[in-house]
């Protein structure tokens, strides 16, 4: 029914004599946005009305930019982009939401000034942060009739997934329990998020990003919680469940080991090894899980497929050794990807 919903779209506007101005300053909404390690801030616009050209400043939402770089959907570099065309736009000085207009103004002074004026509103009309706690004790508070706020912290891969997700948790809000965001971002989990997180008292929701190692050790050392999600009803599932006093956790991960992906081979009949590296504690094939992390973003999760020291089979690796490594069904490894082992324990519900 596509075929037709686009045909019957394009009639109408044919009848209807549905033209946009190509010689207007440029405008357009974002339709994604994500934060890439080579480009820096990338978003993904629809050119609405006017003609978008390398050079031009403009602004959108609270963020600032130069067009530095434009890219047709098929990859092809551009130097300009006219209405109903998509587009990635590279220059921006921030990450902007799904659904930000993008206008382009006179200069950089004055792109800079409105993005400005735009990031100081938001901050005056920010989230008040409240005291920490875990979701087990959120469980324990809610079940003796307590009316309580959570205050999370979201980090995701991508800006749709954080303004999905952000929207979806604050409609969980119960007589019970106040849901707030105090901050959302693309991108890892770092320092800044778990320094934020520790004085706003927050549990931090990670959704397809991992933390980086001093990000780990701040949380560890300030007490405050990570939870790392793929799917994203599993987070609702969970802080539903403990708005509702219901949770009651049973499974818990713990992580055995990571290893640095150094060199690459490839097996017949077996696919791409990884020659690694075991950075810190072991690598082991039974009962083990395993993430593939790239620039903090996980990309796959599985099972160790095979574990070698040199030519023969290992049942665990230890730390300060190599080792070949073949993830089941995965053959994308890249050199200086990250192997996270793990394993999934069950442990007593803490009340």
């Amino acid at each position: 029914g596509l075929d037709q919903l686009l045909d019957m779209l394009l009639l109408q506007a044919e009848i209807m004599e549905l033209k946009s101005d190509s010689t207007c300053s440029a405008r357009g909404v974002v339709l994604e946005a994500k934060l890439d390690k080579g480009r820096g801030p990338v978003a993904t616009v629809l050119i609405q009305a006017g003609t978008l050209r390398i050079g031009d400043s403009f602004v959108v939402g609270s963020v600032s930019g130069r067009v530095r770089g434009l890219t047709s959907d098929k990859g092809e570099r551009l130097k300009e982009a006219g209405p109903s065309i998509p587009i990635e736009v590279i220059g921006l000085l921030g990450v902007p939401e799904a659904g930000d207009q993008l206008v382009v103004v006179k200069d950089e002074r004055a792109a800079r000034e409105i993005a400005q004026a735009r990031h100081q509103k938001q901050k005056e009309v920010g989230l008040s942060s409240t005291s920490r706690r875990t979701l087990e004790e959120l469980y324990a508070e809610s079940k003796d009739g307590e009316i309580k706020e959570l205050p999370l912290l979201i980090k995701a891969d991508v800006q749709g997934s954080v303004g999905a997700l952000g929207d979806a948790l604050l409609k969980i809000s119960t007589d019970a329990v106040k849901l707030k965001l105090i901050h959302s971002g693309v991108g890892g989990i770092n320092e800044t998020d778990v320094l934020l997180a520790a004085a706003s008292k927050a549990i931090i929701i990670g959704f397809h990003v991992r933390p980086d190692s001093k990000a780990a050790a701040i949380a560890e050392r300030e007490g405050v919680e990570i939870r790392l999600y793929t799917i994203i009803y599993n987070i609702l599932d969970d802080i539903r469940s403990a708005a509702e006093g219901l949770l009651a956790p049973t499974i818990r991960e713990r992580v055995m080991g990571h290893a640095e992906v150094r060199q690459l081979f490839s097996v017949p009949k077996m696919g791409t090894i990884a020659g690694c590296y075991v950075n810190d504690g072991s690598i082991s094939r039974s009962n083990t899980k395993v993430r593939v992390v790239r620039d903090q973003v996980m990309v796959y999760e599985g099972k160790i497929g095979s574990l070698r020291r040199f030519k023969d089979d290992a049942r665990e690796v230890q730390q300060g050794y190599e080792c070949g490594i073949g993830v089941e069904n995965f053959n994308d490894l890249k050199i200086g990807d990250v192997l996270e082992a793990y394993v999934l324990e069950e442990e007593a519900t803490k009340l």
